[in-house]
């Protein structure tokens, strides 16, 4: 019997859901976040940490895993734009080639700030920024290129400088918090519908005693009405949130056909942690 592959990048932050599992009956298949949505799609891997925003755009073909994804609310560390210059007036970026969610985070932020640049993919880091106004990396690449510009370690992630001379580190998580008030979903775990997971391995992966894996493959529990949307802006009026909503086609998002009481995948992936 083949062995089942499970995709998983190799970043500092996923090493807590992985360190632990037996590999019985199944292998760890390494490779970037982007690398691995392709690689699910194509049927290399099983199951795999993916881009939720991949996971929007391929549905219909994808199952999830309930109760459980790589999310934060507030501050996430690893996923940064450096910068030259105020958000508004970014005119080239430089984009990470390893995320598919990131990017799309990015885009959607400036956007909003009223920046218009132009995007670029491209490998590299920091050095970048000689060329570029700003640089998009996730990952271990992120918290390296953080930690090079700091001038000695803070006792606490809390007192994290953001600005170092001209350079400044906008964290992306941050950003989006500060917009919506939501935690942000970075990553799923997904499969492809005609080839689940077998249950009893993938329990670990979850929420332990989590009643959900008895609906393993079905969709996500229903949600209050109203919150199927995404938030687009906000602003901020003795210390209450105005949201302006619009709905996931506004992003270029089409959701697929679902029961009516199931609620739009958007509202799963902006409010489950």
């Amino acid at each position: 019997m083949r062995p089942y592959v499970l995709g998983l990048p190799r970043y500092a932050n996923v090493a807590p859901l992985h360190h632990f599992l037996r590999l019985e009956g199944f292998r760890v298949l390494h490779a970037v976040p982007a690398e691995l949505n392709r690689l699910l799609l194509s049927g290399e891997v099983g199951l795999s940490l993916v881009s939720s925003y991949f996971y929007l755009k391929h549905q219909d073909r994808l199952g999830l895993l309930p109760d459980f994804s790589v999310a934060v609310l507030g501050r996430v560390y690893s996923v940064n734009l450096f910068h030259k210059g105020a958000l508004p007036h970014l005119a080239r970026v430089a984009l990470t080639t390893e995320s598919a969610t990131s990017v799309a985070l990015l885009k959607l932020l400036l956007k909003e700030a009223g920046a218009g640049p132009r995007y670029e993919r491209r490998k590299g880091g920091l050095e970048l920024l000689s060329a570029y106004d700003g640089v998009l990396l996730i990952g271990d690449q992120a918290i390296k290129a953080y930690a090079a510009l700091l001038p000695e370690v803070p006792e606490t992630p809390h007192a994290l400088p953001t600005r170092f001379g001209e350079v400044e580190v906008a964290d992306l998580s941050t950003l989006w918090f500060q917009k919506t008030h939501l935690p942000f979903v970075f990553a799923v775990w997904a499969y492809r519908r005609e080839n689940p997971p077998p249950r009893p391995w993938c329990k670990p992966l979850g929420r332990p005693g989590g009643r959900a894996w008895d609906g393993l493959g079905r969709w996500p529990r229903p949600r209050p009405e109203g919150s199927a949307s995404i938030p687009s802006s906000s602003s901020t009026t003795s210390g209450t949130s105005a949201i302006t909503w619009r709905s996931p086609t506004a992003w270029g998002l089409r959701p697929s056909p679902r029961p009516s009481a199931s609620p739009s995948p958007l509202c799963f992936i902006l409010s489950s942690t």
